[in-house]
Formats: C-alpha cells, sequence, structure tokens
C-alpha cells in the first residue's frame, strides 16, 4: 500500500511550466549576477570595472545569438511555448524590458559609480571631447592628422552612393550635413540636381565613418600636455574623429554628429546534408554574418531625431531595438582599462597556477600516469602537464598514434604545434577539429588547414551535431606491448583560457578507459559504434538516459530509507526531462545540491517538488567551468566528470563524454573540491524561490571564498612538496599569499 505522500507525489505534474524558468530570462539573472560584482564596493576598482566590461561583452553575444534566435522563430511563425510557458514573442517582449533595464544599471555603474572613482584615484576618462582644455585639444587634434586620418574611409549617401554595410558590433560615426557654396565638382554637382527639381531649400546629406578596430579605443594624453603631473587623463577614440569630423567632409558644414552601433544576428544557419565541403560552407557562412538581420541598435542619448530617423529607415529596427545610451557605447572596452600598467593597488594580484600536487617534474610522464590517475585542476594547477602529454608523444620514439578533439585553442597553441611535428615525425595523427565552434569557426578553419599540411589526418565533425567532448589518445609500443593513454577533461586544449577557467582533467592508461577510446575515435571517424562502452558515457546516444539512470536510483534508495544525495556542478541546467527526474529524487527525500554558474531552469523551494534541491551560482576571480558529478549510492559513492552540462544542446545535439573517477585519493579530492565550493560565502550567490539570488547569510559562518582557498591550498601542497626535497619543516599559511587572488 502506497502511503499518502508517494500517492501525492504521483499526482504532481512535475512537467508544469509553473514549475520553470525561461532559459533567457535566466541567462539575463546570471548576467545580473557579474555585474553585481561590478558594484560591489568591497572588490578593488580594477575587478569591478573588468566585470563591467565582461557584462558588455556577454550581452553582445546574448542578442547575436539568443535574441537573433528568437526573432527567427518569430519571423517562421513558430508559436510553440517553452518549459516555461512562454512563446517566442512573448520571450522577446519580456527581454526587451529586462535588457533595456540592465543596460540602465550597467551605465548607472559606470558614470556614477566608477567613472568618479577613477577620477579621485588619478585617473580621468574623458566623456565628451568638450570637455579637452585648449592644450588637450591642439595635442589630439595632431594625433589625429597623423594617426588616425589616414585610415578613416568617410562615406557619404547619396544617389550615387548607397547606404553602405555597416559591420556587426562595428563602432561608427553618423553624421547629417549641408553642403556650401563651393567651387569643389561634388557639391556643384549636387546643386544642380537641386535646381532641377526647383528644391529651394539647403539639402541635407548624411554620412557615416566607421571607428577603426584596429587603432586603440582608448588613447593617453601626455602628462605634459594635461598640465597635470599626478593626473592621467585618457579619451575614447571615437570622441577624437567626432571632434575632427568635419576634416573628413570638407565644404561640409556638419548639423550633428552622433556615435551608434549594431548587433546583428550571428546564428550560422548550415544545411550540412546539403554542403559538398563543410570548410568551405562555414567559411561562406560566416562572411554572410555581416549581412546578418539587425537585431538591436545602440545610440547615444541625446541623439538628434532626423539622424535617428534615418538609421531606424536603413537599418529597418523596430522601436523596442534601440538602445539609448547615456555613456561611451560598447563598454567591453572597460576590460582594457582593467589591464593598464601599474595600479596594482586596485588589482586583484594575478595568480600563478601551480604544479599538480601528483606530478613530477623529473619524471617521464608516462611513467607518473602508469602508476595510477592523476587528477589536474585548472587553474589551481597548471595547464603545463595536458601540453607536455601531447608533445612528449610527438618526440616519444615509442609513440604510434595520437588522436584528440579540439573545440576552442589558442592563437599560438603549443598543442597544434606539438600534432603538427607528431606528424611531420612519421606518427598516426588524427585530429577532430569542430568547424562549429560559435565565433572560433575562422579560427578553427585556420588550423585545421595547418593540420592538414602537416600531414595530420583531420576531420571536421559530425553531420548535424557539433563535437564538444574533451578527449586524446595516445598510443605507445611497450615492451608489454601496446598500450593506451587517455586525457579526459571537461574544458578546451587551450593553455590561455586554462589560466582563469576552473576545469579539471584526468590523466589515465586504465585499459577499459583506453578501449573506450579507441571506439570514440573509430566512431568520429568512421561509421564504427560499439555494442557496448566500459566506463565513458556519450551523448548524443547514451548520455542522458545514464543520467537520468543515476539519478533514479538516488531515488530509489531514499524511498528504501537509504541516505540519498545529489551533487551537480555545471555551467546551465535547462534540460526538462533533467530537471522533471530531479523533481522526483527531491520529492522522495534526495538532498539535492547544485552549483550552476549560469543557466538555471529548475525552481527551488516548491512545495512537495523541490523542497529539498538547493541552488547556487559562483562568480569570482576565474570563469567556472568545470562538470562534475556526485552521487551518493547508498555509501558506495559515485563521482563523474565530463565536457557536458544539463542542457538540451549538449544531452540531444553534441558529441560529449563523461567519465568516471574512481581512485579513492582523487574521489576525496573532488569531494572536498565540491564541498568547498558549496561552503562559499564570499562568491556564492543562492537561488532563491522567486527566481532572484541573493548573496548568503554569513552571520555565524566563517567567510569562505572558494577559489581563494583553491589557490591557497595549492601554493601549500607546492611549497610543501619543494620544502621536503630541501630536507625541511613545511609550515602551512594560516592567511594568503599576495599572489592568491584576493576578492573579499
Amino acid at each position: 500500500m502506497k502511503s499518502s505522500k508517494q500517492n501525492k507525489t504521483v499526482d504532481i505534474d512535475f512537467r508544469s511550466p509553473e514549475y520553470y524558468f525561461n532559459r533567457e530570462l535566466s541567462w539575463m539573472k546570471f548576467d545580473e549576477r557579474v555585474l553585481s560584482e561590478a558594484r560591489d564596493k568591497n572588490l578593488p576598482l580594477f575587478e569591478r570595472i573588468k566585470m563591467l566590461g565582461i557584462t558588455a561583452s556577454n550581452l553582445d553575444e546574448f542578442f547575436m545569438v539568443r535574441v537573433a534566435s528568437l526573432k527567427d522563430m518569430v519571423h517562421a511563425g513558430y508559436k510553440r511555448k517553452d518549459i516555461a510557458g512562454m512563446t517566442p514573442k512573448e520571450q522577446l517582449s519580456e527581454l526587451s524590458k529586462v535588457t533595456h533595464d540592465f543596460a540602465a544599471l550597467q551605465y548607472s555603474t559606470w558614470g556614477r559609480s566608477l567613472l568618479p572613482l577613477l577620477k579621485e584615484n588619478g585617473i580621468r576618462i574623458i566623456s565628451h571631447h568638450e570637455e579637452l582644455t585648449k592644450a588637450e585639444g591642439a595635442y589630439l587634434d595632431r594625433y589625429f592628422e597623423e594617426e588616425i586620418y589616414p585610415v578613416l574611409t568617410p562615406m557619404a549617401v547619396d544617389s550615387s552612393r548607397p547606404f553602405p554595410l555597416v559591420r556587426n558590433k562595428t563602432l561608427n560615426i553618423g553624421a547629417i550635413m549641408t553642403p556650401l557654396k563651393s567651387t569643389n565638382l561634388l557639391t556643384k554637382g549636387q546643386e544642380k540636381e537641386g535646381g532641377k527639381k526647383g528644391n529651394k531649400e539647403a539639402k541635407r546629406d548624411f554620412a557615416l565613418v566607421q571607428v577603426p578596430d584596429v587603432l586603440p579605443r582608448i588613447v593617453s594624453i601626455p602628462p605634459e600636455v594635461s598640465g597635470n603631473a599626478e593626473e592621467r587623463a585618457f579619451i575614447l577614440l571615437e570622441e577624437i574623429i567626432e571632434r575632427n569630423i568635419s576634416r573628413l567632409f570638407l565644404n561640409y558644414r556638419i548639423e550633428c554628429a552622433h556615435p551608434f552601433r549594431i548587433m546583428r544576428n550571428a546564428d550560422l544557419t548550415i544545411d550540412e546534408d546539403e554542403a559538398e565541403d563543410l570548410l568551405k560552407e562555414i567559411e561562406k557562412q560566416v562572411r554572410r554574418r555581416q549581412w546578418g538581420e539587425v537585431i538591436r541598435l545602440e545610440v547615444e542619448e541625446g541623439i538628434a531625431p532626423a539622424l535617428l530617423k534615418i538609421l531606424v529607415e536603413e537599418l529597418n529596427v523596430e522601436e523596442q531595438d534601440i538602445y539609448r545610451i547615456n555613456g561611451p557605447l560598447d563598454l567591453a572596452f572597460l576590460t582594457r582599462v582593467a589591464s593598464l600598467s601599474g595600479y596594482e593597488e586596485f588589482k586583484i594580484p594575478s595568480w600563478t597556477p601551480q604544479f599538480p600536487k601528483y606530478m613530477n617534474r623529473d619524471e617521464d610522464i608516462f611513467t607518473q600516469i602508469r602508476k595510477g590517475d592523476i587528477l589536474l585542476q585548472h587553474p589551481y594547477e597548471s595547464f603545463e602537464p595536458v601540453v607536455d602529454f601531447i608533445s612528449s608523444a610527438a618526440r616519444d620514439k615509442d609513440t604510434l598514434a595520437i588522436k584528440m578533439t579540439l573545440y576552442r585553442v589558442s592563437g599560438n597553441s603549443p598543442i597544434i604545434a606539438a600534432l603538427a611535428h607528431a606528424a611531420e615525425n612519421g606518427k598516426q595523427v588524427m585530429v577532430l577539429v569542430e568547424l562549429k565552434a560559435r565565433f572560433d569557426e575562422e579560427h578553427n578553419i585556420n588550423w585545421a588547414r595547418t593540420l592538414e599540411k602537416a600531414g595530420c589526418h583531420v576531420i571536421y565533425g559530425l553531420v548535424g551535431l557539433k563535437t564538444h567532448s574533451k578527449i586524446a589518445l595516445v598510443v605507445r609500443r611497450e615492451e608489454e606491448g601496446i598500450r593506451r593513454y587517455v586525457h579526459l577533461g571537461t574544458g578546451n586544449y587551450n593553455d590561455t583560457t586554462a589560466r582563469f577557467y576552473t576545469d579539471m582533467g584526468l590523466l589515465t592508461c586504465s585499459e577499459r578507459i583506453g578501449e573506450d577510446a579507441t571506439a570514440v575515435f573509430n566512431m568520429l571517424s568512421g561509421y564504427s559504434e560499439p555494442l557496448s562502452w566500459n566506463k565513458l558515457s556519450m551523448a548524443p546516444l547514451w548520455l542522458k538516459d545514464r543520467f537520468l539512470y543515476l539519478i533514479n536510483r538516488e531515488a530509489e534508495h531514499a524511498k528504501a530509507g537509504r541516505e540519498a544525495r545529489i551533487i551537480g556542478k555545471m555551467n546551465s541546467l535547462c534540460d526538462p526531462d533533467i530537471i522533471e527526474a530531479l523533481y522526483k529524487a527531491s520529492a522522495a527525500g534526495v538532498k539535492i545540491e547544485l552549483i550552476i554558474r549560469g543557466i538555471c531552469s529548475l525552481k527551488v523551494g516548491i512545495p512537495g517538488v523541490s523542497e529539498n534541491i538547493s541552488v547556487i551560482s559562483i562568480v569570482g576571480f576565474f570563469l567556472e567551468h568545470s562538470r562534475i558529478f556526485y552521487f551518493q549510492n547508498g555509501g558506495n559513492e559515485e563521482y563523474y566528470m565530463g565536457s557536458a552540462d544539463w542542457m538540451p544542446r549538449n544531452l540531444d545535439r553534441r558529441v560529449e563524454i563523461v567519465f568516471p573517477v574512481e581512485r579513492e585519493e582523487l574521489k576525496a579530492d573532488l569531494k572536498h573540491f565540491l564541498s568547498l565550493e558549496l561552503s562559499d560565502t564570499i562568491k556564492a550567490h543562492v537561488l532563491r524561490s522567486d527566481g532572484n539570488y541573493e548573496k548568503p547569510d554569513r552571520r555565524g559562518r566563517r567567510a569562505i571564498n572558494s577559489q581563494k582557498e583553491l589557490c591557497r591550498e595549492a601554493r601549500d601542497t607546492a611549497r610543501k612538496r619543494q620544502e621536503t626535497m630541501k630536507g625541511r619543516v613545511f609550515v602551512p599559511e594560516t592567511k594568503p599569499a599576495d599572489e592568491t587572488p584576493d576578492t573579499e
């Protein structure tokens, strides 16, 4: 006989829209959390400025991809509701309100808080060229003549010169002007045209000039010019151009000039089944981004109505897509301000990743892996062993083959160089370069061609799927026979982002994982699909079912009266099947703790549904990026890591890999890592039942910044090893060292 609680649970519709947050609105909540860091007066000034710049970059991508996708749905007449019960049109309407309010808060933070603080501390950012002193104006006029003018291309619009292409994300200055009486052939021709039509009014023309991104956006004014040795003055490039715009249009009187910026639909539409050459098709589609629909127009607050009217008509922009900005357009430039040399007192000290505690610099990497699985925690620990894994294999005479997947790599990637070197050394090298990695398409096309020229076998992914998995396989001939070494990770093979993305990696020569790794690459390069897997779980065919099984198993433990617990750390959660399973597990009594940096469509605190679920988001010095999953399993604890978030795109439309961590020491490390993050009282934001996030109540609790603690622990471990080698007694620090990020 079922209990009344069980009967009540059966009656609950866990798919009811009232139990879900809209994905896009949840993403905006994430950018609000980043903005809250910019508004946090406890942070160093330049860290706050950097965070504000990040919100601008985040918002750009959100418009180009997510808002663009919704607009495409509306144009196509798509009216199906999402899991939160909203149609695409309803989502756009709500997002318009939210993003306008968000932009207002961004600029309030800049103009009312950060800009005055900079001035107080001897850094003057000149907002308008009208504020320049006579000496500063003369200096910048010369700078314009010598450095800027030769690069500019003024573009007038008339019957013979149509409205020019305004490129995505570029900053431009639009102007309305009237011709002066002149012997100039062009203006004489215009006067004739006007005379033929009997137009007695002065002709008004439109023109624009693109602010070149090949020049520095921030221009420094020397102290001897500004007349204040204790102050550094800066002005934005567009202000210098606007001040001198009359030099670009001689024989015209400039009626008004204002900067503007547009955002275009940048979501690629690729028919992979019809594409004869995927590489060439993606190249073609990337070029088409410049002609995408305009989905946002940013203009200076106070723009002349006549100029705005021209922009709206020519760019075909709706009123709700116009953003009137009280400040400089495109605050992404603030990340450059935050990196200005000097001013160390306003910055969080940089962090130097430590050498991993399970590794030895003086020992061959393959020998070390044979001794036991190795856990890598980036950026607390260095990414160097991952690079060494590939470069050592490239040089090693016993290496027969190297195979790996590449999603996003750095601009001067040592891994690409090692793979090319391996092919030139006669190794069998197979690389899957994912050409569809959004906004890295051109980058990856160039790397694919570089690898092909070196003799690598390069494939571009699977039709209809993105390959997002992070896996590298090295095959060696050893005395005992063929042995396979594998690296599996939660983040990209990118030595640059590995310094500020938190990710996990595993180095192993487990025979069963090696067999699975071979099956993965055979499946990617051919048509060989294994009948079963030993250890790895892959999307899109098996991974979701595996996760659902693990969640449901935990629910069964709870129903049987055993302790049941799930901890999930990921970037985003919006898969309805996973959320429904979590709701059912919560209703059964499973304690569920989620660490979700970004999107979360799950609601907490719903009676009978999610009372046992808690969600935090950590926004700190590093970008939280790792995916870790824990299941208590009746005391037989299981830990998994991988490349997949709990999102439909990851589980249904991408090639992803999740792998178990089985060495006891490594499981203990993951347990400590998750416990520390769940205890964070400084950088954690707690999801409330109304969908808002708040900092945790610190009353009676120790102040814990999990990222700072992990830096300290990594440094202490490295120093302990160093002191032990010198025969000294190691004494751990009780307070952070200077180079540890201190964000309190």
